[in-house]
């Protein structure tokens, strides 16, 4: 009977396991194309015939881009922008996490609402109106005007997801810590802080992606001084509408994406365990 279901089954998981790699496919392959753009001769790039390989490949790409003046200025400022996001929106989520979750207190449940109807603004629709607040608080052309319109965007989404990890806490290890002698503080970094380390870094993932590629930010809120530019800002030194350099814009995405992935893999066991654990809430 086992042996039949087993048979029935099969398949099925088959069809899935195939489609799961079509898609894969679909979803790996501009990459790649981005990266063998990169290496290809400008002649390969230009031709009428593209090929989904190349025989001679090649460096000058690359070189064109390391050969940039700013592009290490902008590399530095992605990774300025970037941390800062990471590490602020990190701990602000998480304290905002666990008052929402811990204490109660008057409109707290119209402030999670508000936290959900924050995620559905389109961040275009507000783009104008941070531009004036930007400029009213003097921070435009500086790298203050991309942190903080990206930590507030990160928070919403963070604490509903932290939201769910703290929660799943129990209160009686918080009623134990506190009749051993812990402090709230205590309780909050030292026992609390790990147990949630899997959600901060799964959030910390998202942050750090959507502040890494941002393009409409920078190009909104930098409008003179290119020394606080971000890496994103870099690919329109190698687009001209009259004659782009498409191996340049390549080689700049495929350096640009190199730290995404380093991030990735270096976090990517906590990351699968912060998305099970934000699953199962």
């Amino acid at each position: 009977m086992n042996l039949l279901r087993a048979q029935v089954r099969r398949p099925w998981r088959l069809a899935a396991e195939v489609s799961a790699l079509l898609i894969a496919v679909v979803v790996a392959f501009p990459l790649y194309w981005m990266v063998l753009s990169a290496f290809k001769p400008a002649g390969e790039i230009e031709s009428s015939e593209p090929r989904p390989w190349t025989l001679t490949p090649s460096l000058d790409s690359f070189r064109r881009v390391f050969e940039q003046q700013e592009f290490g200025r902008y590399f530095l400022n992605s990774l300025i922008v970037a941390g800062c996001v990471v590490i602020a929106s990190a701990l602000i989520a998480f304290l905002a996490a666990t008052a929402v979750t811990r204490f109660r207190f008057r409109f707290r449940t119209t402030l999670l609402i508000m936290f959900l109807v924050a995620q559905m603004v389109p961040v275009e629709a507000l783009t104008i109106p941070l531009f004036f607040l930007m400029r009213d608080f003097g921070q435009l052309n500086t790298l203050g005007s991309l942190i903080l319109p990206h930590i507030a965007f990160s928070l919403p989404f963070a604490i509903w997801m932290l939201r769910g990890f703290v929660k799943a806490v129990p209160e009686a290890l918080e009623e134990a810590a506190y009749i051993d002698g812990a402090s709230r503080a205590r309780f909050l970094w030292q026992i609390l802080f790990p147990l949630v380390l899997p959600g901060l870094v799964a959030t910390s993932v998202f942050s750090f992606i959507s502040t890494w590629n941002d393009f409409l930010f920078a190009k909104s809120f930098i409008i003179s001084d290119t020394s606080q530019s971000t890496l994103p800002m870099a690919l329109l030194v190698f687009y001209k509408p009259d004659d782009p350099d498409w191996g340049g814009v390549m080689a700049a995405s495929t350096v640009m994406t190199i730290p995404v992935l380093v991030f990735f893999v270096l976090v990517q066991r906590r990351l699968v365990s912060g998305l099970g654990g934000a699953v199962k809430d």
